[in-house]
């Protein structure tokens, strides 16, 4: 769905708001379900250089451990499609990754269950700038461009202790408050990030052998000791966030046009709504049409410093037309916080030969953006 479809089909809902919230409802669904088979349509006749890929990543996933593994035959045919994908679209699903589904959903399942509590019990662990910035926001405490987001969100990122990173990092410096209810989300969350930390080193292995490299050239400095983000998030319908009808079409969009900061993100989003968009190397803005069982994977700003530009990062945003309440849980895998992250030779021979990046350390670039993405 493009910009103008929203802006359209937002002015109805708020028109037609007069009529009695049931019929609102039921319009609303209505006419979700003929755009998401619309959204499916367009991306299934659109041209292969601006359509997402979907592929079985199992082969590396079972040799990313070999230092050989780039001569096997079938790791050299997923190698491919990540390099196609990441040049082409900049984001890519991927299936066979070995993370349970049941996880998965479980994970979804809960974060569900955390948001439908009364807004005082999600308040206990209220985001603070005194735990470096993890906890709980509410809708429209979050902004993109200067511009509140339409969506609440738990925010954890790996936890830094007083003096880890000098005064680089004390920004960040701080524990992760996770919620007692449900009593389960700590434990499930922590074996969740471990699990999308492994399995993202293991797709940056596979980008590394795309970019003809060494298979570990993003481990050592650059991603040995790799940082991670977590963000948790509901959308509310639109139409009818926090109990009140929404004035204006202005707060429509659950999160503004953006591009991530690290690495990779891993995006778990519900199987039954599409909203996100992302737009790809051709301009074009391409709905991410849920697959069951699979990660949306998006380059961010670091890996787009280190191949010089040869892979973008991916600007995306989130607009929930559905009358459903909608959950996303995104990973997001970062280089070293202190790492000082410049394009690797080989991507800049493969782009002409000029860096067109400076260096630029990754934790000073992640701090810069979160002491601007907060209501004060």
């Amino acid at each position: 769905m493009n910009s103008k479809q929203s802006r359209v089909f937002f002015g109805q809902v708020h028109l037609s708001s007069q009529i009695g919230q049931s019929e609102v409802k039921e319009q609303f669904a209505v006419h979700y379900e003929a755009q998401k088979k619309k959204d499916i349509h367009e991306i299934c006749s659109t041209s292969s250089s601006s359509c997402p890929s979907s592929f079985h990543i199992s082969p590396l996933v079972e040799k990313w451990d070999d230092p050989n593994m780039g001569q096997d035959v079938r790791v050299a045919e997923v190698v491919k499609q990540l390099d196609r994908a990441c040049r082409e679209a900049g984001f890519f699903y991927v299936k066979g990754h070995g993370i349970p589904c049941s996880l998965i959903k479980e994970i979804r399942s809960i974060s569900r269950q955390f948001f439908h509590l009364p807004y005082e019990e999600k308040l206990k662990i209220k985001l603070s700038g005194e735990t470096g910035y993890r906890g709980y926001q509410r809708v429209g405490e979050n902004i993109t461009k200067g511009v509140p987001d339409m969506h609440e969100a738990i925010d954890c990122y790996r936890e830094v202790t007083p003096g880890m990173y000098g005064t680089l990092g004390k920004t960040m410096e701080g524990c992760n408050k996770w919620p007692s209810d449900p009593p389960n989300c700590k434990t499930l969350m922590e074996d969740y990030i471990s699990r999308c930390t492994d399995l993202s080193r293991k797709i940056m292995r596979g980008i590394a052998l795309a970019l003809g490299g060494p298979v570990d050239v993003f481990e050592g400095s650059i991603a040995g000791d790799p940082f991670w983000v977590l963000r948790v998030i509901g959308y509310p319908v639109v139409h009818h966030a926090n109990g009140n009808l929404m004035a204006n079409e202005k707060n429509d969009v659950g999160c503004g046009a953006h591009t991530d900061y690290g690495l990779l993100t891993l995006v778990n989003q519900d199987d039954d709504i599409t909203a996100l968009q992302v737009r790809n190397n051709s301009g074009e803005w391409i709905s991410a049409v849920p697959i069951s069982g699979t990660f949306v994977c998006n380059i961010g700003d670091m890996l787009k410093i280190l191949t010089n530009g040869l892979y973008e990062s991916t600007l995306h945003r989130v607009i929930n037309t559905s009358p459903k309440y909608r959950i996303c849980v995104a990973y997001f895998y970062e280089p070293n916080f202190d790492a000082a992250i410049e394009p690797l030779e080989t991507c800049v021979e493969k782009t002409g030969g000029t860096r067109k990046f400076e260096a630029a350390v990754y934790g000073k670039h992640l701090v810069s953006k979160v002491l601007t993405n907060f209501v004060k």
